[in-house]
């Protein structure tokens, strides 16, 4: 018997959360961000301070975050519990370099945020399903790539964009191919409140 009428739905999905937040970052603040000391990472450049949102002058940005963080935690994630920044730094890749693949440790969510100009050609910020080496790897034909069956997925920022995304997720950045460096905030947060449930002995408060 030939099947004649079929039907394919999602059982999960691995969301992103976006904002454009121009109207919070100030001119004073872009140049300072500019201008924060950075020391070599792997293969980039990171700011030496990684509590970047603890400083003064970043507070108005810190707590445009963090209503985007509250905004992911009980809309998205439909949890009681806040979240909150740990650890921020800036990141700078120069012409040719790009950033290796990578997810974040003793994090919930992570974020990036775009705070400059971004170069062009655009550089985008490649998402992949796979963390570890495949031992069978089934790819999809060209042509046949959807949302069911795609190893990669890119987002490609743009100034003042802030993404949220689960700190395990493996992801990277292409290489800067413009002459220009490109600039942009990264960010951690953990989970404040009790997680777990008091009768299954399983309660934690954090």
């Amino acid at each position: 018997m030939a099947i004649t009428n079929h039907e394919v739905h999602p059982l999960f999905i691995e969301p992103y959360f976006k904002a454009n937040i121009g109207d919070t970052l100030s001119d004073d603040q872009i140049t300072y961000l500019k201008n924060l000391d950075m020391i070599p990472n792997q293969m980039n450049l990171i700011s030496e301070n990684l509590y970047i949102f603890e400083e003064p002058e970043l507070k108005s940005l810190k707590d445009t975050v963090q209503e985007a963080l509250d905004i992911f935690a009980t809309e998205v994630m439909g949890i009681s519990q806040k979240l909150y920044v740990t650890q921020s730094w800036t990141l700078i890749n120069h012409p040719n370099i790009g950033m290796h693949g990578h997810t974040h440790s003793n994090s919930v969510i992570s974020g990036s945020l775009y705070f400059a100009d971004m170069p062009l050609p655009n550089a985008g910020m490649m998402f992949e399903r796979h963390r570890t080496y495949q031992q069978i790897s089934l790819m999809p034909e060209q042509g046949k790539v959807n949302l069911y069956n795609t190893a990669k997925n890119i987002l490609l920022p743009e100034k003042n964009d802030l993404f949220l995304f689960s700190s395990s997720l493996q992801h990277y950045v292409d290489a800067n191919m413009s002459d220009q460096p490109r600039h942009s905030i990264a960010f951690n947060t953990f989970v404040k409140g009790t997680i777990g449930d008091h009768r299954d002995v399983s309660a934690l408060n954090l």
